[in-house]
């Protein structure tokens, strides 16, 4: 029997019980840890110390042989593994955009971003606040936790007159937007976070039988990609506390990745591409090139 960890919330199950599926579930179990991210609800995710806020418990439940393997939101991971650790597998990407949710009273129609300029649109991730700020410097930008149901309800409260998600885990979900507009943020202007629609598998080093049975759940055309983000956000050192974007393509064997970084207000904002054919390297001189353009100024 392979011992599943996870995060308790719908999306997480929702995940894990994706990988038991592809795996057989007869051979499964699924063992819910509770994260620092999980029980710390009052607090936004960039005045939280440390990283893996969602990841760590569950590492430690792998290292101490309580599980076997854990399923993650690769945006949740952090990009250097822990000692005794290994991401087995990356499966193939659901959709990486992010969607602005909006109340049918606050639509307009007639603007780029259809919402009304003084909208309160509800996000926690410094990312998204920085790059819609940036497109449209009227808006004000609440913090909004919870899982994505949850989101969704205090906006249908309207406690917000907004809210930006992730399109997988609306997606994943199957929720009712019945009475809400739908916008997809397009990538031309806001990019997602590094990984995002995208899961890793992660088990223990040295662990060759499992590394073998989970082998064909890795996609390769994803896992390059999101290797390139990921080394772009390693070169900023960047967990939750800067608002980073990133998204590559691998076509053939040439990767093309975007990235961007700015001031929490939008208002400081680099952005640039790059393509190559190792994706390490690729996100590193990206980096580097925003770097030397002024961006680590404000990192």
């Amino acid at each position: 029997m392979i011992r599943i960890g996870t995060r308790g919330s719908e999306l997480a199950l929702w995940q894990a019980r994706y990988i038991a599926q592809k795996i057989g579930e007869h051979k499964t179990e699924i063992i819910i840890i509770k994260t620092k991210g999980d029980r710390i609800r009052n607090v936004s995710f960039d005045k939280m110390e440390g990283k893996g806020f969602f990841t760590k418990e569950i590492e430690e439940a792998l290292l101490e042989k309580k599980i076997d393997c854990a399923v993650h939101s690769l945006k949740d991971l952090p990009v250097d593994d822990t000692a005794g650790l290994r991401i087995a597998a990356i499966t193939s990407r659901e959709d990486p955009s992010d969607v602005l949710l909006i109340r049918s009273d606050r639509y307009d129609p007639g603007a780029s971003i259809p919402v009304v300029k003084s909208a309160v649109v509800g996000t926690s991730s410094l990312r998204r606040c920085a790059q819609i700020l940036h497109e449209i410097p009227t808006l004000s930008v609440k913090p909004l936790r919870g899982n994505v149901p949850t989101r969704i309800k205090r906006l249908r409260e309207k406690k917000f007159d907004a809210i930006i998600l992730a399109r997988a885990g609306i997606s994943r979900l199957e929720i009712d937007l019945t009475g809400l507009i739908e916008f997809t943020l397009p990538f031309s202007y806001f990019l997602p976070a590094p990984g995002q629609g995208a899961l890793a598998v992660q088990i223990r080093e040295g662990d060759i039988s499992l590394q073998k049975e989970l082998s064909f759940l890795n996609d390769d055309a994803t896992s390059r990609a999101v290797s390139a983000e990921r080394a772009f956000l390693k070169e900023f050192g960047a967990g939750c506390h800067i608002p980073l974007g990133a998204l590559a393509h691998a076509q053939n064997s040439t990767i093309h990745l975007s990235g961007m970084v700015a001031s929490p207000d939008g208002k400081s904002f680099f952005r640039g591409s790059k393509s190559g054919t190792h994706p390490d390297e690729t996100g590193t001189k990206l980096a580097r090139t925003l770097k030397d353009q002024g961006a680590e100024a404000i990192v």
